[in-house]
């Protein structure tokens, strides 16, 4: 049979199924075949059969196999349209511009998809068909989302900030005098939230708030010279943690000699760290532990040092390791008074466990090349990184401070340590007596206050191996 199509005088289809008008007088008539309908999918001067002869002859290298749903090859093409695929079926004559453009389809796989109970026969085998193929950009992508995607949240994180709406009621009332006093006048109405001194405030108190993980941090706080202010800035610096922190702080008097730091708070009990090291082996809970110290209005706690001369230099490595094992299954942050020097036997221990230092320097010549020696003894007895990490206070109280240039000493000292901090005179701290924080110059409690974020900032986050 031969398609009458490829025959020049007779009209043809161009491609978008229309057939041009036939001119007149030319007495051609186009068969009715031919004629384009309005709906018609395909349109061919060649009956259907023919068609499918046609695709039944294509040789399967042409990769037109059955369609997904068994339909015969020939339906595949025809239902293709005009896209580009195979322009002209195999055995006929030479392409013409009008043939029929046959798409050859490529199947992709099918994925199959849960068939609901009671459902069989061919509905059944029509559901395990997917609806369209899975592309393996779209599994990457869904895989890499997963892999990408936050761990679950601990109960920490459902705070009131995030979940409650701030309106009117819900917020609460500012704090500051003047913004105060502004929301009281206009009956709640205006609410300038908190002073730019309570915001500050707020911002040092989530500096000194920094959580831990694996156990408890030690800092020692030492230098060679005595009479610097060691426990003074031992029990500011305590205060001032456990005034802002919401768990537990401890300050060990390490003092081989008669150590004075228990003489800073109300003393609630007599026990030193020497009933610590005896009573080790009976101490089950904290609740036995609390019983050994004193606690002051902050919260901090105050382990005492011996107060016998004769028991004093009993108190070795060993003990203080009894001591620090016990302050670490209660305690978050353990501070240690080193006493005077830094050669005695408790030292070693104490600078083995220790996470970060405090180096006291008073303000005048000979105290200031001292604090600056014990850094030099640190660094040559492996302690570098120590040294790099530590935190010199500089007590202006002592005397001879007038009299030299402290930005020359915080000079010196800012290329070999992290910080400065300066701890201005106070008169209740020069009392040398208890010292009640809350009655502390605001100044005073700033720079107390500072020194504890330094410090908190500086340990570590997670428990490093020893």
């Amino acid at each position: 049979m031969t398609d009458r199509r490829t025959d020049d005088a007779q009209p043809h289809d161009e491609g978008d199924g229309q057939l041009p008008p036939v001119p007149a007088g030319t007495g051609a008539e186009t068969p009715a075949a031919a004629r384009a309908r309005p709906g018609d999918e395909y349109h061919s001067e060649l009956p259907p059969h023919t068609v499918d002869n046609l695709a039944a002859a294509l040789p399967d290298s042409l990769g037109v196999p059955l369609g997904a749903a068994g339909l015969p090859r020939s339906a595949a093409l025809a239902t293709a349209g005009g896209h580009g695929g195979l322009t002209r079926p195999v055995g006929s004559g030479p392409a013409h511009p009008g043939t029929h453009t046959i798409e050859i389809v490529t199947p992709q796989p099918a994925r199959a998809v849960a068939v609901p109970a009671g459902v069989s026969g061919a509905a059944a085998a029509a559901l395990s068909l997917s609806t369209g193929p899975t592309s393996a950009a779209t599994t990457s992508r869904r895989d890499r989302t997963r892999a990408d995607a936050p761990g679950p949240e601990s109960a920490s994180m459902l705070t009131s900030d995030r979940l409650l709406e701030v309106n009117r009621k819900t917020r609460r009332a500012p704090n500051g005098s003047w913004n105060r006093f502004v929301y009281n006048a206009t009956f709640h109405l205006v609410n300038l939230g908190d002073s730019a001194a309570v915001r500050a405030h707020q911002a040092m108190d989530e500096r000194i708030r920094k959580e831990f993980e694996g156990g408890a941090r030690f800092v020692p706080i030492l230098t060679r010279k005595g009479g610097v202010g060691k426990t003074t800035v031992t029990a500011l610096m305590g205060m001032a943690m456990a005034d802002a922190r919401e768990d537990r702080i401890i300050a060990v008097d390490a003092n081989p000699d008669r150590g004075t730091l228990s003489e800073r708070v109300s003393k609630q009990t007599r026990s030193t760290v020497r009933d610590v090291v005896t009573k080790a082996a009976s101490i089950g809970g904290f609740t036995d532990f609390s019983a050994l110290v004193s606690r002051d209005e902050t919260r901090l706690d105050i382990l005492a040092s011996d107060t016998d001369p004769l028991l004093s230099e009993a108190f070795d490595e060993n003990d203080y390791n009894v001591v620090a094992d016990l302050a670490a299954r209660f305690y978050s942050i353990v501070l240690t008074d080193c006493g005077t020097g830094i050669v005695h036997s408790v030292m070693r221990a104490t600078l083995q466990r220790a996470d970060s230092i405090v180096i006291v320097s008073g303000g005048s010549v000979d105290e200031a090349r001292l604090a600056s020696e014990t850094l030099t003894w640190l660094e040559a007895n492996g302690y570098g990184d120590l040294v790099r990490n530590a935190i010199v206070a500089l007590n202006t109280a002592t005397q001879g401070t007038n009299l030299v240039k402290l930005e020359e000493i915080e000079s010196h000292f800012r290329s070999r340590v992290r910080e400065i901090v300066r701890i201005p005179y106070d008169p209740q701290l020069a009392a040398g007596s208890v010292v009640s924080f809350k009655d502390l110059k605001p100044i005073t409690r700033l720079a107390a206050r500072t020194l504890a974020a330094l410090v908190v900032e500086g340990l570590p986050a997670e428990r490093r191996a020893r």
